[in-house]
């Protein structure tokens, strides 16, 4: 079976996992839970290694973007458990995956600051998805550690690719788009 018959039955996989937010509300606690939430979340894990990816592969400040994302998703996860309702929490995930997966696909450069504005934005969301499902601190400081550790293992991958190929990332931000677009189209279809 060739490469290109194997990526819609991946997305189509995917695409029923990828939707493990809003409603559980404050089910999960514990450090170990907040760890691996956006670690087994495919769209998280997605959108945070992407950011990493780009950040490194397109600005000498490589960290701006990763630390706007993960200082926003901290914002949002407490302002969701606070009770403020987000709208429009999974279109917003959506639209970070594709997003984040064209500008690293196009190699896009950014200011510093609006990289940082614009995946800030994105990760207000994420966040208002964790914390509706996460209860604690324990929880959210796991959620912060792992999206940390996702972040670094994408800034790694981004500087390993920005030395070795050219092509490459243009494919994995290609993949991240086609993960958002397919998500965009489970949510239009639900």
């Amino acid at each position: 079976m060739k490469l290109k018959h194997l990526l819609p039955l991946a997305l189509a996989a995917v695409s029923i996992s990828a939707f493990a937010h809003v409603g559980d509300a404050h089910d999960h606690g514990g450090f170990l839970t907040g760890f691996l939430h956006p670690i087994t979340g495919l769209d998280h894990l997605a959108a945070m290694l992407a950011v990493g990816v780009w950040s490194a592969m397109t600005t000498t400040r490589i960290w701006a973007a990763p630390l706007a994302f993960a200082g926003t998703l901290l914002a949002g996860a407490l302002l969701a458990q606070t009770g403020i309702a987000f709208p429009a929490i999974e279109p917003m995930i959506a639209a970070s995956m594709l997003v984040v997966g064209l500008l690293l696909a196009a190699r896009i450069q950014l200011p510093a600051a609006a990289g940082a504005v614009l995946v800030g934005a994105f990760a207000l969301f994420h966040g208002a998805a964790h914390g509706q499902e996460l209860n604690g601190t324990g929880a959210l400081i796991g959620m912060l550690v792992g999206t940390a550790l996702l972040h670094v293992c994408g800034v790694g991958l981004g500087l390993a690719l920005k030395r070795q190929s050219v092509w490459l990332p243009r494919a994995v931000g290609a993949v991240v788009a086609l993960f958002g677009v397919n998500m965009v189209l489970s949510l239009i279809a639900g």
